[in-house]
């Protein structure tokens, strides 16, 4: 995790100090998301759920061991007024080793190096080399300079979804899965102009994207000049309304002065 966190970190303090004609150009970043990719993979959902149904089934023979070994302390309480003491040390030697081999098969099922951790590996490894291969002719088609995982230790604290590359590593993926499926040549040449068709409208999308974005730009920028010039009206009326306030204030003020004054004046005579 440190290494790909100095990596991020790296791959950051280069896209802030690039030369300017680097800053022109432009980086083009995309990401992936490993567990949304995982679970649109059929293959892999199989076997996800054949592998959950071994966890089910060892989870459910832990649990059945430790019943036996609950039982065996209740009975060994209740009967330990009538045994001897070496018959209890045996008894309590006979409930540590059968502790013991729960544990043990505990670890060989779910510790670091256990079933469950190796089975998982091995299942994810396939579906991890075709979105690898899948990531690069993305990359080289679409230009790319960089792509994340979303799922990974990368911390990534946002992400456009225009940046979203997994549903075109899907694709190729699915299309790489048919591919092998196919025994006749004019099938495979089929396939071969579709993912020629696919890789234009890659491209055009990728154009297109480009546009709205820009558009988006333009528009968030309009928007943000309208609300500068609204907010300003705003301010000036805000002035004109605090002034006429007071001096319409200043003005009662003096109105109640004069008729104190004018009080005072009869009060006098």
């Amino acid at each position: 995790m440190k290494t790909k966190v100095l990596g991020l970190a790296t791959v950051i303090i280069w896209l802030c100090f690039s030369t300017p004609i680097q800053a022109q150009k432009g980086v083009r970043i995309g990401y992936i998301d490993m567990d949304y990719i995982l679970e649109n993979v059929p293959d892999y959902n199989e076997a996800a759920a054949e592998l959950e149904s071994k966890v089910q089934k060892w989870k459910v023979e832990i649990e059945a061991e430790l019943k036996v070994v609950d039982q065996m302390r209740v009975d060994l309480n209740n009967e330990r007024v009538l045994l001897t003491k070496e018959l209890i040390g045996e008894r309590e030697e006979d409930i540590l080793f059968k502790e013991k081999e729960i544990l043990e098969y505990q670890q060989k099922r779910f510790g670091p190096n256990g079933d469950l951790f190796l089975q998982k590996r091995r299942l994810v490894q396939p579906v991890q080399d075709q979105v690898f291969v899948a990531v690069q002719e993305i990359a080289e088609n679409k230009k790319y300079d960089f792509i994340f995982d979303k799922s990974s230790d990368l911390l990534m604290l946002y992400s456009a979804d225009r940046w979203d590359v997994s549903d075109q590593v899907l694709l190729r993926i699915n299309r790489a899965a048919k591919r092998k499926q196919l025994t006749s040549k004019r099938e495979k040449q089929a396939v071969q102009q579709a993912d020629d068709r696919s890789v234009e409208q890659e491209n055009e999308v990728s154009d297109r994207e480009k546009a709205i974005q820009e558009k988006q730009e333009e528009r968030e920028k309009l928007i943000e000049e309208r609300r500068a010039l609204r907010d300003s009206l705003r301010n000036i009326k805000k002035k004109e309304f605090e002034a006429r306030r007071a001096k319409l204030i200043e003005m009662q003020e003096r109105k109640k002065d004069s008729l104190r004054n004018l009080k005072k004046e009869n009060n006098n005579d």
